[in-house]
């Protein structure tokens, strides 16, 4: 698919615009990185050397001009925001890491909390600035082991550091935008369910552990194989902060809110039948079951309702499981085996399959 092409979605909304992505050289931030510079948009980067997986976007070109500085450094980041005169912010930079956040607890609050008040304060001091976009995470809803999945009205919190200083990121988010910002800059919060893909090289995390071992001819050890998550390709979630987007600068000031994005019910999946589905697509992949004892909390069951973006924004999944495990692992094999890179052609199929459902954001 051409990229004259491509700028034609989200209703051209992001060709020509400056956009800001803090944490871009992360897993997620790196795709999104790479499909905004194919809607046309004008693409900087504010990332943490220290935080950052640069794995993926290490990998891409063009590469996507990038400020390196945390942001619990105030006054870089205000100066770079000046700079760059962004039209809209998409903020990702955190620890991400449920497991570090039990060894860097305070580190981890910093960053996610007091980092996404920098970011803010940035913004607001911002002219140019008309939307903001705060990605958080399914985890932050209290965790009651519900077999229902949470939607957005459900009460926030986080048993771990991780996830409540998430939850309260959200809060201070709200609170921010009500305080000093009223209707100057339009604000929403995304929260995506377990996103897998292409390039995420990050520790602790399931795919990459089970592809690393993989890459060395050995087996990995699978803590909780029972556990059931939200899986989905990183593009389906970027497609609904990509529509919410659109929809900010198009001024709809009522969509503002908070999003769920995640895959249908059918398709939370227990850790063991994702593993036999990537097993199946690369024999490569080799894992034991085997228990752990830990004082580190891990929840049992989690899913999302995303019944207001289907309703409200018209968003919908574009791949199930089955496609989407076998475009992630087929991204690393093909990655390990022949030297190919296939991020372009994935989010090509990506949006050919989104058009051929004649997804909102596909239609011209």
């Amino acid at each position: 698919m051409g990229s004259l092409e491509i700028t034609k979605l989200f209703k051209e909304n992001y060709k020509g615009k400056s956009v800001l992505i803090t944490g871009n050289t992360g897993f997620k931030g790196s795709w999104l990185a790479f499909w905004l510079t194919q809607l046309g948009a004008k693409v900087t980067g504010y990332s943490s050397e220290e935080f950052a997986h640069p794995f993926h976007y290490n990998l891409l070109t063009p590469k996507t001009p990038t400020i390196y500085g945390n942001i619990l450094n105030k006054e870089l980041l205000l100066k770079s925001v000046q700079k760059i005169q962004p039209d809209i912010i998409f903020h990702l930079a955190a620890q991400s890491l449920v497991r570090a956040s039990y060894i860097t607890p305070s580190l981890t609050y910093e960053t996610n909390v007091i980092g996404t008040l920098h970011v803010l304060e940035a913004a607001s001091a911002c002219e140019s600035v008309k939307a903001f976009i705060n990605v958080t995470s399914d985890k932050v809803y209290e965790n009651f082991e519900w077999e229902r999945g949470y939607h957005e009205k459900d009460i926030l919190g986080g048993y771990d550091m991780y996830s409540s200083s998430k939850a309260c990121s959200e809060i201070l988010t709200s609170s921010f935008k009500r305080s000093f910002l009223k209707d100057k800059i339009a604000i929403a919060s995304v929260r995506a369910g377990n996103v897998i893909g292409g390039g995420d090289m990050a520790a602790d995390r399931l795919i990459p552990d089970v592809i690393r071992a993989a890459s060395n001819n050995t087996s990995t050890n699978i803590r909780n194989i029972k556990s059931i998550r939200p899986w989905q390709h990183v593009l389906e979630p970027l497609s609904g902060y990509l529509l919410v987007g659109q929809k900010l600068i198009e001024g709809r000031v009522d969509l503002a809110t908070a999003w769920n994005f995640g895959p249908d019910d059918d398709q939370c999946l227990e850790v063991g039948t994702i593993l036999d589905m990537m097993r199946s697509a690369w024999p490569r992949i080799s894992y034991i079951s085997k228990s752990v004892e830990t004082t580190m909390h891990e929840a049992g069951i989690l899913k999302l309702d995303c019944s207001k973006a289907k309703k409200e924004l018209k968003w919908l999944p574009v791949w199930n499981n089955q496609k989407t495990i076998e475009k992630t692992v087929n991204w690393y094999r093909e990655y390990y085996e022949e030297g190919a890179i296939n991020t372009a052609s994935d989010l090509n199929t990506f949006i050919a399959d989104a058009k051929a459902k004649k997804l909102c954001w596909t239609i011209e």
